[in-house]
């Protein structure tokens, strides 16, 4: 499962990465996409909303997305848990980012991130992978 900042999805078609560190099979879910749908309405200048739109119709092309499921839901009880046990705030700014990471728990998925700092509190619950 990749995590829901737009550079992670494009750092999987980026030549520059080494693909022998890259999952075969990738899936992206849901709360990804409606983050890349969000993507280009909050663009105000129109280069970089395109550039935005451009991501998101090639992410709904490539990507069948995984459900945030009854499964997700629960597993997001042990996702705030343990980012609160680590003195952290699941209510925050990464709120989203830690919705993503019940998904990849529920389903049994590593979390291939650019941002594995922020996924820290979650050790035992999720292999995170940085990329």
């Amino acid at each position: 499962m990749i995590n829901s900042d737009l550079d992670d999805i494009a750092c999987l078609s980026a030549s520059r990465r080494d693909p022998t560190h890259l999952p075969v099979h990738v899936a992206v879910s849901a709360i990804t996409m409606a983050e890349l749908a969000a993507g280009p309405h909050a663009a105000s200048d129109a280069d970089e909303r395109g550039r935005r739109q451009d991501r998101l119709q090639r992410a709904e092309a490539a990507f069948d997305p995984l459900p945030f499921d009854a499964d997700a839901a629960r597993a997001y009880g042990r996702v705030d848990a343990a980012v609160a046990a680590a003195g952290r705030n699941a209510r925050g700014a990464r709120a989203v980012d830690l919705l993503i990471a019940a998904a990849a728990c529920a389903s049994e998925l590593p979390l291939y991130t650019r941002h594995a700092a922020d996924f820290a509190a979650l050790e035992g619950l999720i292999d995170v992978i940085a990329v």
